[in-house]
């Protein structure tokens, strides 16, 4: 996976966050990809465990608890343990 596609799930996942996605057709335009991509990026996150769902009265997508979207590389830590 290139780094633009982490970069857009980061995206979708702030505006999820502030509740200002607006529709997929917005959203996209919003992101700079076409609607049915955004369906790809929901899908891929929804399979990774983010409770997302769409508000029909707000007309956002929002997560249905609270938390958010996280991808990361962790190093390992470079410590020895003594027994």
């Amino acid at each position: 996976m290139s780094r633009e596609i982490f970069h857009r799930i980061q995206r979708i996942d702030y505006f999820i966050r502030i509740k200002n996605t607006g529709t997929p057709a917005e959203l996209a335009e919003k992101i700079g990809i076409c609607e049915r991509s955004v369906y790809l990026y929901l899908n891929i996150m929804k399979e990774l465990g983010a409770p997302i769902k769409f508000s029909n009265s707000r007309q956002s997508y929002y997560y249905d608890e609270d938390g958010s979207f996280m991808m990361a590389f962790h190093p390992k830590c470079n410590v020895t343990t003594r027994l």
